[in-house]
């Protein structure tokens, strides 16, 4: 058995894991989501996806920020609630899409031999996006996530990683149901709080 098969499995076995946790709005999602990136950091690096192997070391800050954000005690009865993005939030939030695929873009063209520089700078920006709007308990980081998802089967199927290609493939359709069950559960926070 080869490494990188090897780090496949081991990654999408705990990348089930991850999305099972977090489908349930599991806070335990963001420990198995900083043990998670360092396989798949160990994975792309050998693979030479290179923003997505830096990316990992974001993933572990942010579930360790995530861990933190869960665990505080709510001021109100509305926070700490599955919620969906408040529209003024969207402007902000492609921006900072925007400025981070650039700059990522940038890195990878200039500093490293990648050969997917657009698409990797691309799913790496969207799930930097993705992960705070799940520390935020955000209905709509689903629909990011799926978009991140649908570039990574391709990129992976590309750079010949067809185990997480596949696992990617099962993010997909995970996200759709993660996302109309987190819609589900947005509305009846609403209607629990609107009832006092």
């Amino acid at each position: 058995m080869t490494l990188s098969l090897l780090l496949q499995i081991v990654g999408t076995a705990l990348g089930l894991w991850y999305l099972w946790l977090e489908y349930h709005a599991n806070i335990w999602l963001w420990i198995v989501g900083a043990i998670m990136p360092m396989v798949h950091g160990l994975l792309y690096l050998s693979s030479g996806i290179y923003a997505d192997a830096a990316m990992q070391l974001y993933y572990v800050l942010a579930g360790i920020y995530g861990l933190m954000v869960w665990r505080r005690r709510p001021k109100n009865k509305s926070e700490g609630k599955i919620v969906h993005t408040p529209l003024k939030w969207l402007p902000v939030l492609l921006v900072v899409y925007a400025l981070l695929h650039f700059l990522l873009y940038f890195l990878l063209t200039e500093f490293t031999d990648s050969r997917v520089p657009f698409f990797d700078a691309m799913s790496t920006a969207l799930s930097m996006v993705a992960m705070w709007m799940l520390s935020r308990r955000l209905v709509e980081q689903w629909l990011v996530w799926l978009v991140v998802d649908m570039i990574s089967v391709g990129l992976y199927l590309y750079k010949q990683i067809p185990i997480t290609a596949g696992l990617y493939t099962i993010y997909c359709i995970l996200a759709v149901v993660g996302y109309l069950r987190w819609r589900k559960l947005a509305k009846t926070a609403k209607e629990e709080v609107l009832q006092g």
